[in-house]
């Protein structure tokens, strides 16, 4: 089962980050003709450039400037970025992919990530979208949607997820020497994960792992530099009333979430669902606005009394608010954090999305089951 990605190619040199397994190297290998590629997982290829970063420039020059040099898990050797400015700036090269799974390692050694020589793009877990409207969002809310899990049976997703989860302790954190005491970030995970979505309260987390409110930032911002989540900001307009100024943090994937969790061996919350929900929708929202280059920035409002409207995306165009709603059954009271900000902004338009099957209008406000509003989405028809 293949799936055609609908990030498009780059026309000169570029980074693509994203989570283990959201397909990177694959696309690498699909959509670059006869790629000359550099893996940095094979121990063959990371002692032979650790050594001796010089014979890069010299196999690079040898393979010429017409075909794609590619170089995957470039964070394990960070050095290499020093080669890759010299080919850009140097020898004219253009044609030059690197991917990696995350950010950090690059920025702490090499700074300025080629200072805008190269531009940055990211891979998502798979869209609706991309596999043809043939996943039920229910099975992405429960197991989400990255490509090795989505081709597996059932009964094996849980376990690809465990081990997704225990793999990412492993490889991403341990092996990089990003914590101290990996307990303490494990049992950090969990939490962070039963806290997705909502606005996050640094003490709280950190009363729950036994650790300090640093330790609980620095966490977060692993997390964010290795791509397994990113904080989505209170929105702050010039309105009549006092919003919300810290930001939620949501996971990349819903099945990872949910894996985090522990939410396959124990019952969760009974909001988790509408977290699930969240994340599963926010994903869709953010691939298409990053693949399409759509111009404008998400957001989420709430004031203090708790109006709170999921996701609010400005641009050039207008103002859009999305509610996102876990229930089968549509209830008029889903409208009232949405009134509540129309009373205080314009707005171009604004959505309910909700697990019913009936598309429904209720007054100025469209109400979408969730497969309608991404196919919607994804022909341009939402933002």
């Amino acid at each position: 089962m293949d799936f055609e990605r609908r990030m498009p190619v780059p026309t000169g040199a570029f980074f693509l980050f994203g989570p283990r397994g959201t397909g990177k190297s694959t696309w690498l290998r699909s959509r670059l003709a006869e790629p000359y590629t550099i893996d940095l997982l094979r121990n063959s290829d990371f002692y032979k450039y650790a050594k001796d970063a010089g014979l890069f420039e010299k196999e690079a020059l040898a393979s010429g400037k017409t075909k794609w040099l590619v170089i995957d898990e470039i964070q394990k050797l960070p050095g290499l970025l020093d080669e890759v400015q010299n080919l850009i700036t140097n020898h004219g090269f253009k044609k030059i992919a690197m991917s990696g799974s995350s950010a950090r390692k690059l920025r702490r050694e090499s700074g300025n990530l080629l200072a805008g020589r190269a531009v940055l793009r990211t891979m998502f877990p798979l869209t609706l979208y991309e596999t043809g409207y043939t996943i039920p969002v229910e099975d992405v809310l429960l197991y989400g949607a990255l490509p090795g899990c989505v081709k597996l049976k059932k009964k094996d997703r849980i376990d690809f997820l465990t081990s997704y989860v225990e793999t990412y302790l492993r490889e991403e954190i341990r092996a990089e020497g990003l914590v101290r005491r990996l307990d303490a970030f494990a049992r950090f995970l969990e939490v962070a994960s039963l806290a997705a979505g909502q606005v996050t309260n640094m003490q709280r987390i950190a009363a729950d792992c036994g650790i300090n409110r640093n330790s609980v930032r620095g966490f977060f911002s692993i997390l964010e530099d290795t791509l397994i989540g990113y904080w989505l900001p209170a929105y702050r307009p010039r309105a009549k009333v006092k919003e919300v100024a810290h930001p939620k943090f949501y996971w990349f994937d819903a099945g990872v979430l949910r894996a985090a969790a522990d939410g396959f061996n124990r019952p969760l919350a009974a909001d988790f669902q509408g977290v699930a929900f969240e994340t599963f929708l926010l994903h869709e929202i953010r691939a298409y606005v990053h693949y399409l280059n759509i111009r404008g920035k998400l957001f989420y409002w709430r004031t203090p009394s708790g109006s709170e409207v999921d996701f609010v995306f400005e641009s050039p165009g207008g103002i859009i608010a999305i509610e996102a709603k876990a229930s089968a059954r549509y209830k008029s009271e889903f409208t009232h954090a949405i009134r509540s900000l129309r009373e205080n902004l314009k707005l171009k338009a604004a959505y309910i999305v909700y697990l019913g099957d009936k598309p429904l209008i209720d007054g100025d406000i469209k109400v979408l089951p969730a497969l309608d509003f991404v196919k919607q989405l994804n022909d341009g028809k939402i933002l």
